[in-house]
């Protein structure tokens, strides 16, 4: 995979292991770390259905060329890229029928990023897009100790409604105000789970906008009612993620 240069930022990957799998995550780090502040978050970075993809990886340049080191999470294992919904279906489906699975690729990615020299003593942020969004919310569902979670468009149908062991860690979730994939319906019964846990919590609504509404690729949507791109909400989810992110980074008084 070709990846995005980054002025300031190096890339390392990482190799890891899940139940037998090989997962190959990419660390995306400020090239000279002592440049940052120490304080600055450390992101577990989970990836939208299309994998650890160029699109994925200019994200995370963006976050280490701002300060933070970024682990980007391989959850579906060998680094695959899948570019079909025949493809990208049955890898969803192996996670959603087998949540322990799901969890525990993204604990071994959590495990992975602790091993990194560039993470240590700082604050964690998980940030996940689409289906990578529904992973950081069911990560924390099942009880992840974090400092932040911030989900892109994330998949509501794909969680689970059990909140009796609900982790910690402020929300931020981002989402457009026609998405099929995270109804009305969906959206207030998360805030309601959110709130009955104590967890500190906000929610930026797009109008206007659907799913997937942070990716180029959608620009000629087939669908536009289901999936389409919008550069505004984009814009405005990307500001919300990195004041979200600094605002965790702030030093305790």
């Amino acid at each position: 995979m070709a990846q995005t240069p980054g002025r300031d930022v190096e890339y390392r990957d990482v190799e890891y292991q899940h139940e037998g799998t090989r997962m190959l995550g990419l660390a995306v780090t400020p090239r000279d770390g002592t440049a940052y502040a120490s304080s600055a978050a450390a992101v577990l970075f989970l990836h939208d259905a299309f994998g650890i993809s160029d699109e994925m990886t200019a994200n995370a340049t963006r976050l280490a060329e701002a300060g933070h080191p970024v682990f980007m999470a391989d959850l579906w294992g060998g680094r695959a890229t899948p570019h079909s919904p025949a493809e990208i279906g049955p890898l969803m489906a192996s996670m959603t029928k087998n949540r322990d699975r799901w969890l525990g690729r993204i604990a071994a990615a959590r495990a992975a990023l602790a091993r990194q020299p560039d993470t240590a003593g700082r604050p964690l942020a998980l940030l996940g897009y689409c289906f990578g969004g529904s992973s950081a919310l069911e990560y924390l569902r099942t009880g992840a100790e974090v400092a932040g979670v911030a989900a892109v468009h994330p998949g509501l149908d794909l969680l689970d409604q059990d909140w009796s062991t609900p982790g910690s860690g402020s929300v931020l979730l981002m989402i457009g105000a026609d998405d099929p994939t995270a109804t009305p319906g969906m959206r207030r019964t998360l805030v309601d789970h959110l709130s009955s846990a104590g967890l500190d919590h906000q929610l930026h609504l797009y109008s206007g906008t659907t799913h997937a509404f942070t990716s180029p690729k959608a620009a000629d949507s087939p669908e536009p009612e289901l999936f389409a791109y919008n550069p505004r909400s984009a814009a405005r989810a990307w500001a919300a993620t990195t004041g979200f992110l600094a605002e965790l980074s702030a030093p305790a008084r």
